[in-house]
């Protein structure tokens, strides 16, 4: 049985449509003034109000303001006299669901209550649908409803109460964080830290006391303790993105810490026992690196106890549509804006490109459409083409002007190695270079 507020003044009209309403098969409340209203409406519940246009203290369109402000899903019918038609439709502007015009006919009220309840019923019908099928592709951020997704969360599912290593690899943008945070969260540690460490952000002399931690006076800009990152993932996981920049040296460390579940300050005589767990990432293939005696083996075995390979978005096109929808309702939200949808073509030109950039390229295009949009629907889109990633056309002479160039890097660093000692910190000053840079370019140009 439905329950009906009516809100209004005079006392033989809430008498009236009272009965009415009870007569009619409805539950109904009736009170004098929108403070009543308003009380009504957040003890109780709802599924209808009928409000009177003109009412003392508030009037009618002030407390409808209130009331969506309460629970923008309950139907408001205003009641408005004859001559009030103008305010009636400023009310349906705000958010009333109908109006009626004073002396009401009987049937007309009925009528027009079953309908909006109808409308309403309908509209929670859809959102029920659209929750099941958010809570069925969208996973903690996780979004996907292709099948190629679907068993990547199945995945998930299946290792993450484990406590096995996860090494997972994929291109740039394609979500490996978010599917290690979906991991730790669907694991026994998700009261306790996830701990995420950008491998190629850290200069090579502070990555292991980023990593591993300091006493106070272990170096000369030590001047108090601190915790690693290893030790604030302690009982939880830590993740190691683009691991591949680990230098050789800390990769031995890394190792070690391991296979021994302890860790040792830069400057500490005692090591700290460690319950965690770890998960890698990078966006190559680690066995690739392996082979190419950029990477240690022992280390790839101990990391690689789970393996998952992320697809690129253009491998998983059904997802498009989902992210588009789910990057305008952040992008609104962020940007203060209305859109709510993009048109036909430019959905068919977001489907025929490439995403080299993947899911990050696809949200950065949705944001900057949405700044710019004017109107609720994206009718036009730009997808920055800067980078060409296609290389049908003079490949040979780039191939050739690549090798020349690879060679004379390879010249320079070790000439400044040899100038140096073999100290590559100093070398990649010497070189103008940032650390990170140089130990990449190390291992690619294969120099021991």
């Amino acid at each position: 049985m439905e329950n009906i507020l009516v809100v209004d003044d005079n006392e033989i009209l809430r008498f009236t449509l009272k009965e009415l309403l009870v007569e009619s098969g409805f539950k109904c409340n009736a009170v004098e003034d929108g403070t009543k209203a308003l009380q009504q409406v957040k003890t109780d519940q709802y599924d209808l109000v009928i409000l009177d246009m003109r009412l003392p203290g508030m009037n009618g369109l002030e407390i409808l303001n209130r009331i969506k402000k309460t629970n923008n899903t309950l139907p408001v019918i205003m009641l408005t006299a004859f001559g009030d038609i103008k305010t009636a439709v400023e009310a349906m502007k705000l958010g009333a669901d109908d109006f009626i015009t004073k002396p009401f006919d009987n049937d007309l009220m009925i009528l027009t209550l079953r309908k909006t309840l109808e409308n309403k019923y309908l509209k929670d019908e859809i959102n029920f649908h659209r929750k099941k099928l958010d809570g069925k592709y969208i996973t903690e951020g996780v979004i996907g409803k292709s099948a190629v997704m679907q068993k990547i969360i199945e995945q998930v599912n299946i290792v993450a109460p484990s406590s096995l290593s996860v090494l997972l690899e994929g291109e740039s943008g394609t979500g490996k964080e978010v599917i290690a945070c979906l991991i730790h969260n669907l694991s026994e540690r998700n009261e306790h830290n996830f701990i995420a460490v950008d491998c190629g952000a850290i200069p090579e002399s502070l990555i292991e006391s980023e990593l591993f931690g300091h006493e106070k006076g272990a170096f000369t800009d030590a001047k108090t303790s601190k915790e690693g990152k290893f030790e604030l993932a302690d009982k939880g996981t830590i993740f190691l993105d683009e691991i591949t920049n680990l230098s050789d040296s800390n990769q031995i460390k890394l190792l070690r810490v391991i296979q021994e579940r302890k860790v040792t300050r830069l400057g500490a005589k005692k090591s700290i026992k460690l319950d965690i767990r770890i998960i890698s990432a990078t966006n190559i293939k680690l066995a690739d690196a392996v082979n190419s005696n950029n990477f240690r083996q022992d280390l790839y075995y101990r990391l690689n106890e789970f393996h998952l390979e992320l697809p690129p978005l253009r491998e998983r096109k059904e997802d498009i549509s989902l992210f588009v929808e789910h990057f305008i309702k952040d992008s609104n939200e962020e940007l203060n804006k209305n859109v709510k949808g993009v048109s036909e073509s430019v959905m068919d030109k977001l489907m025929s490109h490439s995403w080299q950039g993947n899911v990050r390229e696809l949200r950065n295009v949705i944001r900057r459409s949405v700044l710019l949009s004017r109107e609720d629907i994206i009718n036009n889109i730009d997808i920055p083409d800067e980078i060409r990633f296609d290389k049908t056309e003079n490949t040979s002479s780039a191939s050739s002007i690549s090798d020349i160039k690879d060679e004379l890097e390879k010249d320079m660093i070790i000439k400044a190695l040899k100038d140096t000692n073999g100290n590559k910190s100093k070398a990649a000053k010497l070189l103008n270079m940032n650390e990170r840079t140089f130990y990449r370019k190390i291992k690619n140009l294969g120099i021991s």
